[in-house]
Formats: structure tokens, C-alpha cells, sequence
């Protein structure tokens, strides 16, 4: 009986062998031929490191003194409103608006007397041309992309970005603390122009 159970198990295996094995084989060949037409990319550690620095140089080189030292200090670039008429422009002399700019985040506009935050604006600038790491722009290369395309036509901008309300994607309360720094940065400015101007009249 042991004899019969032991003989019937070797003919199971030469059976199932003769269906796994190619079975086996021609994976192996696949996974071979996939290997070899992958591109083989070496990794580099510093280069992410030096494409935000690059983009910072580049961001430096286009926005003004006090849009790349608010970016340098807080992290953001603040915006203002450009139409006259715009959508949240209020009518009858109300205050202005502005926006503010963030890496890889939505635009925020708020109204520049009240700090009440109107909307965010979901925009993305994707790095199609890189083949290796992130789909996603350096930090300031974004803040750039974001910069150009809202000073250089906000209206379109505007209009063709993903619009939500406030809390959509930013917390509101880092925001109006983000506000509040930005106020004491240009009083901090404020006050060291004014030194400097004393400074200078009396010599």
C-alpha cells in the first residue's frame, strides 16, 4: 500500500513538473527582459538639493527685493490684487485684496484690511522633463511658475484654477498666523528703513 501511495506520488510530480516548470521559465525570461530595457539611473542624494537652489536663484533673479526677502523669511510671497474690478475687489472703495503664494499649495486670496480669507486656488505646474524622482517642481520653482502666471494674467489664472473655500487644503488658523507674521515682518522692515534713513541724515 505504502508502495502504491509513494509510486503515485512520483508520477504527480513528473506530471505537474512538465506543466511548471516552462511555466516557470518563461517568467523567469520576462522578468529578465523587462530588467534590461529598464534604464538604469544612478542615484544621486544632492540632486534635489540643487535644483531647489538653482530654482531659488532663478525665483531671486525675477521678483522683486521685498517679494524674494518675504519669501527667504516667511516661506510665501504675497501678491496683490491686480483688477481693479476683480471678484473680490469689493465695490464702493472696500478694501483691497491679495494672495498669498505657497510651495506645492493652493493660492490663498483674502482681504488685505480684515485678513478674511476668500478662496483657494488650486493650481499645479507638473516637471514633465525630468526622467527620474518627483513628478513635482522644486519649491521655489513652483512658487516661480505660480508668481509668473498670477502676475502675468491673473484674471485667467483665476478663472481656470480649481476654486475652494478657505480650509479646503490650508488650515485657516496657520494661515491667519501666517497674516500675523507677515504684519510684524513689515513693521520689523518699517522700522529698520526708518533707522537707516536717521542714520544717514545725520552724517
Amino acid at each position: 500500500m505504502l508502495l502504491a501511495l509513494v509510486a503515485t506520488a512520483l508520477v504527480a510530480v513528473a506530471l505537474l513538473s512538465d506543466l511548471i516548470i516552462p511555466r516557470l521559465d518563461a517568467a523567469w525570461k520576462r522578468h529578465r527582459a523587462r530588467r534590461q530595457r529598464a534604464p538604469t539611473l544612478l542615484f544621486d542624494p544632492g540632486r534635489e538639493r540643487r535644483a531647489e537652489q538653482r530654482a531659488r536663484e532663478l525665483l531671486r533673479s525675477c521678483v522683486n527685493e521685498e517679494e524674494w526677502a518675504m519669501y527667504r523669511d516667511l516661506g510665501f510671497i504675497r501678491v496683490w490684487g491686480l483688477q481693479s474690478d476683480g471678484p473680490h475687489a469689493g465695490g464702493g472703495g472696500g478694501a483691497p485684496y491679495a494672495y498669498l503664494i505657497y510651495p506645492h499649495k493652493p493660492i490663498v486670496a483674502y482681504m488685505a484690511q480684515t485678513r478674511r480669507l476668500l478662496s483657494e486656488y488650486c493650481v499645479e505646474f507638473p516637471d514633465n522633463t525630468r526622467p527620474y524622482g518627483s513628478a513635482m517642481l522644486p519649491d521655489s520653482d513652483d512658487v516661480l511658475a505660480k508668481w509668473m502666471a498670477l502676475t502675468g494674467d491673473e484674471r485667467r489664472l483665476i478663472s481656470t484654477a480649481n476654486m475652494h473655500l478657505p480650509g479646503r487644503q490650508h488650515d485657516p488658523s496657520q494661515v491667519a498666523r501666517d497674516l500675523w507674521r507677515l504684519a510684524q515682518w513689515e513693521r520689523s522692515r518699517m522700522r529698520a528703513a526708518a533707522e537707516r534713513a536717521r542714520s544717514d541724515a545725520s552724517r
